[in-house]
Parts: structure tokens; sequence; C-alpha cells
């Protein structure tokens, strides 16, 4: 009976598992045109995602996230972008 029950959570722990992020091996690294996005392109990209997510469900050519950018910075920039437009500072609710 036990072994019944450790099954499950050792299955579960491996689909976690492989939903952990990896390396991005153009981080850094110029993009064709150029540019590295940072965070403000970050910020863009994350106020974006809802659009950008629908478009590119219909395109290979349009991504959500741009691959070659600063890091951390441009996390936290996309976070926050998205953050402003989904749960909090432009249409966030309201208390009453």
């Amino acid at each position: 009976m036990r072994s019944r029950q450790l099954i499950p959570l050792l299955v579960l722990m491996v689909v976690i598992a492989a939903c952990t992020a990896g390396v991005n091996p153009a981080l850094d690294s110029a993009a064709p045109d150029g540019d590295v996005a940072g965070f403000f392109m970050g910020l863009w990209h994350g106020f974006i995602a809802p659009i950008t997510f629908f478009i590119s469900l219909f395109s290979d050519n349009v991504n959500i996230y741009e691959v070659h950018n600063t890091g951390n910075w441009y996390d936290f920039g996309f976070v926050v972008g998205a953050g402003l437009l989904l749960s909090g500072g432009i249409f966030g609710r309201k208390s009453r």
C-alpha cells in the first residue's frame, strides 16, 4: 500500500523537474540586427505578452520571449510588464 502512494509522488517530482528552465545559449549575444534586449525591452515584451502569445499561435516568426537578452534585468522587466497589465497597475481591481 505504501508503494502505491509513493509512485504518484515520484512521477509528479519527475514532471516538475522536467519543467525547470535551462541555460540560454544566446544570453548576452547580439541578435541578427545587432541588439541585445535589456530591462526596458523586457518591460515592453511583458506588457504585450498576451497579444504576442495569440499571434505566436499562428505564426512561426513571432516569439513571446526575446532570447537575445541581458539576463536578469530583461527577466525582471518582462515580469514587471506582464504584472502591470495582468494583475495590477493599469487594469487591476480597485478596492471599494
